[in-house]
Protein backbone atom coordinates (compact mmCIF):
# COMPACT_ATOMS: atom_id res chain seq x y z
CA UNK A 1 0.00 0.00 0.00
CA UNK A 2 1.12 3.35 -0.79
CA UNK A 3 1.36 6.32 1.51
CA UNK A 4 -1.80 8.41 0.35
CA UNK A 5 0.34 11.89 1.50
CA UNK A 6 2.90 12.06 -1.44
CA UNK A 7 6.46 13.12 -0.21
CA UNK A 8 6.27 16.89 -1.51
CA UNK A 9 3.18 17.37 1.03
CA UNK A 10 5.31 15.41 3.56
CA UNK A 11 7.93 17.89 2.97
CA UNK A 12 5.75 20.91 3.57
CA UNK A 13 4.30 19.52 6.75
CA UNK A 14 8.19 18.91 7.70
CA UNK A 15 9.32 22.56 6.74
CA UNK A 16 6.04 23.77 8.69
CA UNK A 17 6.91 21.56 11.79
CA UNK A 18 10.91 23.01 11.72
CA UNK A 19 9.56 26.44 11.53
CA UNK A 20 6.99 26.06 14.45
CA UNK A 21 9.23 23.95 16.91
CA UNK A 22 12.93 24.40 16.02
CA UNK A 23 15.38 21.73 14.90
CA UNK A 24 16.39 21.15 18.28
CA UNK A 25 13.00 19.79 19.16
CA UNK A 26 12.18 17.93 16.60
CA UNK A 27 15.70 15.58 16.74
CA UNK A 28 14.77 15.64 20.65
CA UNK A 29 11.37 14.24 19.20
CA UNK A 30 13.16 11.62 16.88
CA UNK A 31 15.54 10.62 19.58
CA UNK A 32 12.33 9.79 21.47
CA UNK A 33 10.51 8.19 18.62
CA UNK A 34 13.41 6.24 18.53
CA UNK A 35 13.34 5.25 21.94
CA UNK A 36 9.42 3.90 21.65
CA UNK A 37 10.14 1.82 19.02
CA UNK A 38 13.03 -0.15 20.92
CA UNK A 39 10.66 -0.52 24.10
CA UNK A 40 7.88 -2.22 21.53
CA UNK A 41 10.35 -4.24 20.08
CA UNK A 42 11.54 -5.01 23.83
CA UNK A 43 8.08 -6.11 24.58
CA UNK A 44 7.62 -8.25 21.49
CA UNK A 45 10.85 -10.01 23.10
CA UNK A 46 9.16 -10.81 26.52
CA UNK A 47 6.05 -12.43 25.02
CA UNK A 48 3.59 -9.49 24.32
CA UNK A 49 1.84 -9.35 20.98
CA UNK A 50 2.02 -6.13 20.20
CA UNK A 51 2.55 -5.79 16.61
CA UNK A 52 -0.07 -3.09 15.70
CA UNK A 53 1.88 -0.74 18.78
CA UNK A 54 5.58 -2.04 16.74
CA UNK A 55 3.67 -0.11 13.57
CA UNK A 56 2.71 2.67 15.35
CA UNK A 57 6.13 3.04 16.17
CA UNK A 58 7.76 2.30 13.26
CA UNK A 59 5.58 4.86 11.78
CA UNK A 60 6.68 7.51 14.12
CA UNK A 61 10.39 6.81 13.41
CA UNK A 62 9.86 6.37 9.74
CA UNK A 63 8.21 10.39 9.84
CA UNK A 64 11.05 11.52 12.01
CA UNK A 65 13.68 9.89 10.12
CA UNK A 66 12.15 11.67 7.19
CA UNK A 67 12.53 15.18 8.88
CA UNK A 68 15.91 14.55 9.87
CA UNK A 69 16.39 14.00 5.90
CA UNK A 70 15.07 17.18 5.18
CA UNK A 71 16.61 19.21 8.18
CA UNK A 72 20.05 18.21 7.02
CA UNK A 73 19.30 17.96 2.71
CA UNK A 74 20.78 14.89 2.76
CA UNK A 75 18.32 12.16 1.19
CA UNK A 76 20.33 12.25 -1.91
CA UNK A 77 23.07 10.72 0.56
CA UNK A 78 20.95 8.84 2.74
CA UNK A 79 19.71 6.76 -0.48
CA UNK A 80 22.87 6.25 -2.15
CA UNK A 81 24.13 4.78 1.59
CA UNK A 82 20.68 2.85 1.41
CA UNK A 83 21.60 1.53 -1.78
CA UNK A 84 25.16 0.41 -0.66
CA UNK A 85 24.08 -1.03 2.38
CA UNK A 86 21.37 -3.17 0.94
CA UNK A 87 24.01 -4.27 -1.89
CA UNK A 88 26.64 -5.31 1.27
CA UNK A 89 23.73 -7.09 3.26
CA UNK A 90 22.74 -9.11 -0.41
CA UNK A 91 26.88 -10.14 -0.36
CA UNK A 92 26.69 -11.11 2.85
CA UNK A 93 23.82 -13.61 2.58
CA UNK A 94 25.27 -14.94 -0.06
CA UNK A 95 28.37 -15.96 1.43
CA UNK A 96 26.36 -17.04 4.59
CA UNK A 97 23.88 -19.33 2.46
CA UNK A 98 27.09 -20.52 0.70
CA UNK A 99 28.73 -22.13 3.45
Amino acid sequence: MANRIGYEERKQVYSKALCTYGMENQLIIAIEEMDELTKEICKLFRGQQNTEAIAEEVADVTIMMEQIRYIFNINDEVSAMMDMKIERLQERIQEARSK
